[in-house]
Order: C-alpha cells, then structure tokens, then sequence
C-alpha cells in the first residue's frame, strides 16, 4: 500500500470544490480554514491564504453562510449536492444517474472516492453551465450496492490482491494475509469487502469461498452463480425440511378439490424437461363444446408461508436455467417429485377450466383447486408429430422413450383439436396487437463432463404455441379475475416501448436493407411484418435481438398497466409456480380471494414484486453469462477454422461479427485489420479504410477466424480475413 504524498501546490490553485465537499459531508458542522486545511492535508502558508480566499469567494456567491466570524456551514437548501446512483462505464469512469437532474452527471475517475457500480452515492455537481457538460464528484457513498466480488487470487509474501474480470470493477481488492483463508495462488475465489480506508488505493477484503481454478468448467459456471449472488446449492436446513413434508394424496385433501382424475390429461414439455407444473386436459361436453383444463401443479399447498423452504424460495424467487445445468427454485423433493405433474401419478393441482366452443370463444370459466392424474407425458416433438401426421404412431427419432409406440385415437383428437383452438387464440391475439418474436435459441450438445460437441437451434413451432396459447389464456384470465375486484394482485405488465429506442432500431435495420415505418401504424403490425420478412435469413437473430432491446421490459407490479407485448389489459403469472415464485403469490392471492377474503396489503406485495423483477433480471444475467461460456468454450476447440459472418455492431474500436452457423459473437479490432486504417464513421455507422474507402458496415458478411478466446472474461477476439466478394488471398 502506498502511502500519500503530499504534493507542492501549485500557484492560484482552486479549493472550491474540496470545501464545499467537506462542508457537505458535515452538514450541521461549521469549519474555519485550519480545520479546512487540515482535512485537506495542507498547512503551507501560500494554501492557508488560497483557502480564505476561496472561502470568502463561496460565501459570497451564497453557497455558504459564514455563521460566526471565520467559520463555515454549508447552505442547507443549496441544491448543488444529490442522491443518486453509480452507473460504471468500464473505462473507470462514471455517470451519475438522479431523477432530480435532467441529465446524467459526468463522474471522472479521480471524482469517484471509492464509489463502485450501482452504489447509492451522495454527489456534488459542478459545471453547470449551459452548453458545459454537467461533472461532478462523489461526495459520500450511502449504500453498497454489492459487497461480494468474484475473482482470480495473486498471493504475495504478506498480503494477496484479488482481480475481477468484470470491465465495471475499477479496482483490485486488497486481502491481508490473514483473511486469505484456504485460498491458492491463481484460485478463482469470492471476496467480501469488509472496509475501504480513506487513504487506501484499494478496498481490503476477506476471502469467503474458493471455486477452483480458472478455466474449469465448473469453476466458471460457479463463478457465473456467485458473480450475481445466485445461490449453487441448498442450505442443510432446508433440504433436511423439504425431505420431511408429507408429499402423500390424502383422501380428505381430495373431498376437498374438483376431482378431475378421470378426465383425459396429458402435459407437453422439452425432451429433457425433469419438472411438469402444467397439463391439459380435454373432454367433449354434450352440447358440442369442449372443456379445456389448464392444470398447474399447486405448489402453494406444500410450500407453507412463514417456513424456512417458503423463505428460501422467495429469496431465489426464480429457478435459473443455465446452460449445462439447473438450479431450482425449489428443492428436488418437491420440484421433480411431489410437484411434478408425471404421468399416471395423482397430483394436486390449482387449474383454470374453460368451455370452448368451435370458435375458441370462452362460455364459462372455472378457477379452484383440482386433483388430476396425467395419462400421458409427450415432449414436443412428439406432439409436433402428431400435429404434423394426424396419427399417433410416435417414432424412434421424436420419443422420449427411444422407441416407436401409439397414442390412443382420443388423445390424438384432443392434440389435434387443441392445436386448432390454439391457432385460433393465437390468430385473434396477433389482430389485436399482440408482437411475436419466435427469437432463435442457441443450444448446445454437451458431453458427460459439460463440454460442447455440436450447436443447434431451437425454434417454436406448431406444439410449442399450442401450450403457450393456452397458458397465456390462463395467465389472462386469472388476472381479469382478480383484476375486474379491484383488489391487490400481482401483475405481469410490459409498458409501451420508448419512442426514441423505437427511431435508433428503424434506422440501424435500414443498414441491413429493410425499411420500416413506426409512424406510419401500429408498432405491433409493423414489428410483426418485420419479424415475418428476416424469418430464416442470415440477420434474423441480430434484428430479432435489435427489436427485443427496443422494447420495455416486462415486470411484476401491483399497478395494473396492461401489457403491450400480449396486448393484453390483464395479465398475471399463474402456470408455473415451481420455478417462480411470483406464480406462487398470484396462486396464494387467487385461493384467498375466491375464499371471501379482504384485499391485502398492497405495499407489502409491490415489494416482493419488486424483489422478483430483480431476481428475474440477475437470473436472465447469468443464463446469458452461461451461453457465453459455452460459446467461448465452443470456439476453443474452433481456432484454425475459417467462418462466415455478420457484422453485429460497429464502434471506434472494432467490429462486432457473429458467426452465422453457431450465433458466437466476437470482436475483431480496428487495429488488427490489416489491409488499411480504419476510422470509425457515426453517420454511416461504419469503419471506413483511410487509403481504399471500404466500408465494414452493420450486417455486412465477413470472414473470420478466431485470434484469442478467453473463457475467464467470456469474450472472443476475431481476426477478420475479408468481406465475402473480395477473393481469397
């Protein structure tokens, strides 16, 4: 640690900004310029008379009050200081971020006074002048926003640093030697930091937790979990009270529910799927109707309010879905077993049960709970299958079961009718204004030990949609249920997109040759049209991509403000409790409801729907943390080969491309392409060679080759080779 060094002050120098930065950290205190100097480590002569100066200058600009002769308060309602929040760069440098301010203050590195990424921080804002970008310094940090970091061990004789591979994380982090722990040079570990002095060019920090060595595959995924505050594995305690709940079907339980055993149920999920928390069910009703049951597993009749396995539950508030593996919401006892709808087992469920007519039009609804038996488990190949041959003659290549075998007529009916309805709600929700991005999904086939062999690509097809639409339906109306009582519910709302995001998409998709109009009709049918015309073309997933970012994102609330996506008035969460914990609360709302009960507390559930929007983001965090990973982890194995891709984004350092058969993402820098000098160009949002004029633009194909993949920090470097009409060399 280096120790400060007092330095000659220079001629004239300007105390302003440290005085009224201490003055501001001690409101209620006033100071005289040796107490100023003195905190400002300064007793020379020609300082002493620079800080009267200055001090005499501010109280007469009536930032301070001079309250007894030669002492200084600050102005209580002087409004130069404000709270808000850190918002890193990744160049060490800031904004900050206040809703009082009308733009973002600029926070230089040497301004941030140990202020870290999201900190709620206390700022003094400076030059605000009109034209002059607003600057400012942080004054005092009020709350952490995060105290445990991941990062790679340097252990020294007597002390060791810990570097993150986060852009955002500024510093090293300071270990003593006796808070290292069982640590080992070059160890992947978690740190917490525990103080940072006033003088320290570092925080100091304890190590709590080894995860191994970098580059390990279970290193990284566990470094992913902790890098969010994502929990691996279950506490002792919790497990040990999950194992001890009677997960049997009683017969009293049973008199007590809508016995649906004998109805034709089945549940359509992925072919790895482990967990089923919702079925349907079908049955022709003799005036020609149909009853559609929409059967969610009710998780809420095992998990008891006010226990340990609720309060875990509701702290993960999401199960999250990483690339190689799971890490549920909910222990395996309940989450696999006693929870999960399988087949020809009698499950408690919490359903949704409408009469349909020919049309899709709903005649009746029913919500309460239920006891069923599913009489089928398909995955969705299957059920595509049968969608697609009309026959329930399931082949090798699509079972579950690694052979051929035959579904009764009844079951192929009632897909097959299913998936018409289904059309029909989808068809209605589309005129209406609902946006559909069928976005492709990047899977991976792994190996045993978590390595990747192969890459595909999931889309949604006929049975996918036939079980959305009918989970949709049952999210809609549970929530109009609620919703049309006026009492406290939780919602699942997705406002307008923003217009400015909506212009910056509509101009960047002209790059790629397609014109569009936000302002010429609806954005829905506009963005609908779009989806339809770069279906299964090169720049599909980049456009998808662009148009999902132009759009708001979707949370949990008590205010009720629609959802734009579904162009829905009501929508809430019901279908799938076992891996989030919001559908619990609407299950647990809904059952206290239609039992009488008086509308809850409406700031106690606005903010555990706040809670859950800030899970379900970490979470969405590190499943795409995930996917990186294993991109990077890919390619490892990829370095010598030749691949054609896109250009992805374009800024003055380089090129973003993304491969177009496996959808890696990579960077090839600007001072790594050889054939001239590139200059980045904002207009044409381009890298344009000083020497020959090409262009590299957005959505040009390129081909590249991968120059370094670096599974620590999950970015891959690309060498680029040449645009795809220029020839080999």
């Amino acid at each position: 640690m280096s120790k400060k060094v007092r330095k000659p002050v220079k001629k004239d120098k300007d105390f302003s900004e440290q005085i009224i930065k201490i003055l501001s950290q001690s409101a209620n205190k006033a100071f005289n310029y040796k107490q100023i100097g003195s905190k400002l480590e300064l007793d020379d002569t020609q300082s002493r008379n620079q800080i009267i100066k200055d001090l005499k200058i501010l109280a007469g600009q009536n930032k301070i009050i001079e309250s007894e002769p030669g002492k200084y308060l600050i102005k209580a309602e002087s409004k130069e200081y404000y709270e808000g929040k850190i918002d890193m760069t990744g160049r060490k440098t800031a904004y900050f971020v206040c809703p009082e301010l009308e733009e973002d203050v600029f926070i230089p590195t040497n301004n941030l006074n140990h202020a870290l990424d999201k900190d709620i921080v206390k700022v003094y804002v400076y030059n605000r002048r009109k034209g002059k970008r607003p600057e400012g310094e942080v004054i005092e940090v009020i709350e952490r926003h995060k105290t445990d970091f991941v990062g790679v061990i340097d252990i020294q004789n007597n002390f060791s640093f810990v570097s993150t591979a986060n852009p955002k994380m500024y510093t090293d982090i300071f270990i003593p030697k006796d808070k290292i722990g069982d640590a080992e040079q070059g160890d992947v570990v978690v740190v917490h930091i525990e103080d940072w002095p006033t003088r320290a060019d570092s925080p100091f920090g304890r190590v709590i937790k080894v995860l191994g060595k970098p580059g390990e595959h279970d290193t990284e995924i566990n470094a992913i979990l902790a890098e969010y505050g994502l929990p691996a594995e279950f506490p002792i305690e919790v497990e040990a009270f999950a194992q001890k709940i009677d997960t049997s079907i009683q017969e009293s339980e049973i008199a007590n529910r809508r016995d649906m055993r004998d109805t034709l149920t089945f549940t359509i999920d992925p072919k790895d799927a482990k967990d089923f928390d919702d079925a349907l069910s079908f049955e022709i009703l003799d005036n020609g109707n149909y009853e559609i049951g929409i059967h969610i597993a009710d998780v809420s009749h095992y998990l008891q309010e006010g226990t340990i396995l609720d309060d875990e539950a509701y702290n993960r508030a999401t199960s999250v879905y990483l690339v190689d593996r799971v890490v549920p919401m909910l222990p395996e006892v309940l989450s696999n077993f006693a929870c999960s709808l399988r087949p020809n087992e009698e499950k408690y469920t919490f359903s949704a049960i409408f009469e349909l007519d020919k049309n899709a039009n709903i005649k009746k609804s029913w919500f309460g709970r239920t006891v069923i038996n599913s009489n089928q488990r398909f995955s969705y190949e299957e059920a595509q299958h049968i969608i697609e041959n009309k026959d329930g003659i399931i082949p090798l290549e699509t079972s579950i079961t690694d052979s051929e075998y035959e579904v009764s007529n009844e079951i192929v009916f009632a897909t097959l009718k299913l998936d018409e309805l289904a059309k029909i709600l989808r068809e209605d929700r589309l005129n209406k204004g609902a946006i559909t991005f069928d976005k492709v999904e990047v899977k991976f086939n792994l190996s045993e030990t978590g390595n990747p062999e192969g890459v595909y690509f999931k889309t949604s097809k006929d049975s996918n949609h036939l079980i959305e639409e009918f989970m949709l339906l049952a999210n809609k109306k549970v929530s109009e249920f609620i919703g049309r009582q006026k009492k406290t519910f939780v919602y699942r709302i997705h406002d307008e997109p923003n217009e400015d995001k909506l212009l910056a998409m509509q101009e960047l998709i002209k790059k790629f040759g397609y014109e569009v109009d936000f302002g010429s009709g609806s954005v829905a049918h506009v963005l609908n049209d779009l989806m339809k015309e770069v279906n299964g073309k090169k720049e599909q997933n980049l456009i998808d991509t662009l148009a999902i970012r132009s759009m708001s994102k979707a949370k949990y609330s008590t205010d009720n403000i629609g959802h734009y996506g579904l162009a829905f008035d009501y929508y809430s969460h019901f279908t799938s409790p076992i891996r989030r914990y919001p559908d619990v609360m609407v299950h647990r709302l809904l059952q206290h409801y239609l039992d009488g009960g008086k509308s809850v507390d409406l700031e106690l559930y606005e903010s555990k729907s706040l809670h859950c929007s800030q899970m379900e983001g970490l979470a969405t965090k590190a499943e795409r943390d995930s996917i990186k990973y294993m991109q990077v982890k890919y390619m490892l194995d990829h370095m010598d080969q030749e691949f054609l891709g896109v250009i992805s984004g374009v800024t003055e350092f380089g090129i973003f491309v993304e491969i177009v058969e496996n959808k890696c993402e990579g960077m090839c820098r600007a001072r790594d392409i050889k054939d001239d000098y590139y200059v980045f160009d904002e207009k044409q949002y381009a890298l344009v060679g000083q020497s020959t004029k090409k262009l590299l633009q957005l959505g040009d194909e390129i081909y590249v080759k991968v120059k370094n993949a670096d599974l620590v920090k999950k970015q891959l470097d690309f060498n680029f080779l040449r645009l795809v009409e220029e020839p080999v060399k």
